[in-house]
């Protein structure tokens, strides 16, 4: 469905701006990831709103996203499969409360999957070079570690669900 949104909408883009210089796949690349974002997030506000749960899924999105954005992890081959498994996911963990003790030691072991498996699955999606992933690593396992300092449960488990899905098992 975000596919075909997608390109009818790059379609459209070329039609107006044929001289563009992207061509219909490169738009249409583009328009789904804004769609897919725009659909977690609004999608997430609105049950947020049902559950009364808006601040902790305001705190969920923002801090996944800047972990995800360091760390990679796992891709959904559906656009619509990422909006639901995310939105499901998010709502679900703004429901969830952690004693500090079991906050902390989540956040633990979110910092150690960070810095056994970041960068994951990340060679297809960034231009960064992999002289590079070194950086990324640390930058995920301080991002994470910041929490010791905030002490928020809540980013416990975005960055403990974000961490679960670096890791990638060889078979």
């Amino acid at each position: 469905m975000i596919h075909l949104m997608a390109d009818k909408i790059a379609i459209k883009i070329k039609r107006t701006a044929p001289d563009h210089p992207a061509s219909i796949a490169v738009l249409r690349y583009s328009i789904a990831l804004l769609l897919n974002a725009a659909l977690i997030i609004s999608i997430t506000l609105l049950l947020s709103a049902l559950t009364g749960r808006t601040k902790e899924v305001i705190m969920l999105l923002v801090s996944f996203a800047v972990l995800r954005q360091v760390s990679g992890g796992i891709h959904l081959n559906s656009g619509m499969k990422c909006v639901l498994s995310t939105t499901a996911l998010f709502t679900l963990l703004s429901l969830i409360e952690l004693s500090f003790p079991l906050a902390m030691t989540i956040n633990g072991i979110a910092a150690i999957l960070c810095l056994i498996f970041s960068p994951s699955r990340i060679q297809q999606q960034t231009r960064i070079p992999v002289k590079y992933y070194p950086l990324l690593k640390l930058a995920s396992v301080l991002i994470v570690c910041s929490n010791f300092l905030i002490m928020s449960p809540i980013l416990s488990l975005s960055f403990f669900a974000q961490s679960m899905l670096l890791i990638k098992l060889r078979r």
